[in-house]
């Protein structure tokens, strides 16, 4: 007996494969590899979706980030530590809890060291990028300070906060440092400098291409002064169609070489939508050797009460509503004994729903005087008890009814 225990061990592992045969789980035989050997199902779609990593990397078309030396800022911080330690006045605000912090000096260290970097993750995680530049990237060293002004209220754009299309209805005031030293020399140009900007939304087109919609076209802007600059497209507001949720409105601020000419972009129509089809990507690409993006902002717009008349008034064309169609929930064949199921909820999901509303409009007129109107909600609705004789599924309906919940607020 022991010979033919041992033999037949010797068999199985000489043949690896013969343990395919005594593969057995839930009453079934396993199939091909063990789950533990086979690939899953993430592996199997990364294979097939494999992208060579030199063809998909991002390429940066900004301007290089500057880094100054490591001992200039240790030298800096150590005399500004040392100011503030010998500063008693200073000292004495702190203990008493009367120091108030510098929030504009805080914003600009922000934006001269990890701010720019900052922003771009806020653009990554926007889509930013990917939807405008394809694979390319750009670090935002230049602050845009956009806000739109309506009646006495400021409102900024940020880096993807949501304003209404009737906050965005007039062009926004533009102001960026139109000499800010983009070069690692640290000399400032004395020569004229001339910017572009572009306000796109890349979330809509009317005719329903993959093209984007220019919103706002300015050129040849001079050391940072919007009022200036050559409008190339003149500005409208943003009209996102009802139903289709959040559209991001993107401002990219580009550094040109020299001055350039648009004129193959220019549009003297402000509501003629088809000459403002637009993609970023391709103007990019035309110009990659003349311009250099170097700011950027955006902010989320939404549908609102002010744009039916837009499209009537404006844009001479049907309001749009876009709607989804929810699918039928699924019902379940019915079963002889429902177990843990309430017997009212249980029974309604396989009536009329015509005819249940109806049930619920006969029961609540009938507790409705005609002149007194309906019966006073009790004040106390959980302080009065229902009977023991009662059964559970009316039981809780009672309770329902009293408290005011589910279906009884339809009617």
């Amino acid at each position: 007996m022991a010979h033919l225990i041992q033999r037949t061990c010797e068999y199985l592992l000489l043949k690896p494969n013969v343990f395919q045969k005594f593969d057995i789980r839930c009453g079934h035989r396993l199939r091909g590899r063990a789950p533990g050997i086979a690939k899953t199902l993430r592996e199997r779609l990364e294979e097939e979706s494999a992208v060579d990593p030199d063809i998909s990397k991002p390429v940066n078309i900004g301007f290089p980030a500057l880094k100054p030396s490591r001992s200039t800022q240790l030298s800096e911080r150590l005399e500004q530590l040392k100011a503030q330690r010998s500063n008693p006045e200073l000292e004495r605000q702190s203990r008493e809890r009367k120091l108030n912090v510098n929030l504009d000096q805080v914003r600009e260290d922000w934006l001269k060291t990890s701010g720019p970097f900052h922003i771009k993750r806020i653009a990554e995680h926007y889509g930013v990028f990917k939807h405008l530049f394809g694979s390319a990237y750009f670090v935002p060293r230049v602050e845009l300070k956009i806000e739109y002004t309506l009646k006495d209220t400021i409102h900024p754009v940020r880096y993807g906060n949501i304003l209404k299309p009737s906050e965005t209805q007039n062009a926004p005031s533009v102001q960026f440092d139109g000499r800010f030293n983009l070069s690692s020399d640290g000399k400032t140009q004395a020569k004229e400098q001339f910017w572009c900007l572009l306000m796109t939304n890349p979330d809509m087109n009317v005719e329903g291409s993959e093209k984007e919609h220019c919103h706002w076209f300015v050129g040849n802007i001079p050391n940072g002064d919007v009022s200036k600059g050559d409008l190339v497209m003149p500005y409208l507001q943003p009209f996102p169609p009802k139903g289709t949720g959040y559209h991001r409105h993107i401002f990219v601020l580009y550094k040109q070489e020299s001055r350039m000419d648009f004129s193959q972009y220019q549009q003297t129509e402000t509501y003629f939508l088809p000459g403002r089809s637009f993609r970023t990507l391709d103007f990019y690409r035309q110009h990659q050797d003349s311009i250099t993006p170097a700011g950027l902002a955006l902010f989320q717009s939404d549908w609102d009460t002010s744009l039916p008349a837009f499209y009537q008034e404006k844009l001479q064309m049907q309001h749009p509503v876009y709607e989804y169609d929810f699918p039928a929930p699924y019902i379940r064949d019915q079963e002889w004994f429902p177990q843990r199921k309430p017997f009212n909820l249980y029974m309604d999901k396989y009536r009329d729903p015509a005819q249940i509303r109806k049930e619920y409009l006969v029961r609540k007129l009938a507790k409705t005087h005609p002149f007194e109107g309906p019966e006073k909600p009790l004040r106390f609705p959980n302080a009065h008890s229902v009977g023991k004789e009662v059964p559970s599924w009316l039981r809780t309906e009672i309770k329902k009814s009293r408290l005011g919940w589910g279906r009884i607020n339809d009617i």
